[in-house]
């Protein structure tokens, strides 16, 4: 089903691996320094397959989900590629699982990443990922770096 399947008390500062390959390397640290209840997964760990990635997501959030704005910035060898914005719980008709879900809670969810049909460039990505409980962005409920090197160009 998933490749690897972790569940970790992440430790603050720590890079963890989710995946390297012929191809690709991908990890993640917190961008804040307190300990997170927290596993993400990604299969498959390359970037020449063209179907989507599948992701699994394990969290206990240290606060009520009833808004959630999250905000990408990607950067590609240094220079910034990105910059992406998406309103996921306002609080009525949400459609995504994590939305209502309370502080302490386990949240488990499964989803696919369609990026992967993108040709990337050999090079170093940073990937900033984060989640805000309101709309001015001044409550951060989480704050991930993915760092992706991929390794060689596809063809």
């Amino acid at each position: 089903m998933f490749g690897l399947f972790f569940f970790i008390l992440f430790t603050p500062g720590v890079s963890e691996f989710l995946c390297t390959s012929s191809d690709l390397e991908m990890s993640y640290t917190f961008c804040d320094s307190t300990a997170h209840d927290f596993m993400f997964n990604l299969t498959p760990c390359s970037t020449m397959n063209r179907s989507a990635w599948k992701a699994a997501l394990t969290w206990i959030p240290r606060n009520d989900i009833h808004f959630l704005k999250i905000v990408f910035n990607v950067w590609y060898n240094g220079a910034k590629a990105l910059f992406w914005k998406e309103l996921l719980c306002s609080g009525a008709d949400d459609e995504y699982s994590v939305c209502g879900t309370l502080k302490g809670e386990t949240l488990v969810s499964t989803f696919d990443i369609k990026g992967s049909r993108i040709k990337f460039p050999k090079g170093n990505y940073s990937v900033f990922v984060q989640g805000f409980a309101d709309d001015s962005e001044d409550n951060m409920l989480i704050c991930l770096n993915f760092t992706m090197i991929v390794k060689q160009d596809a063809y």
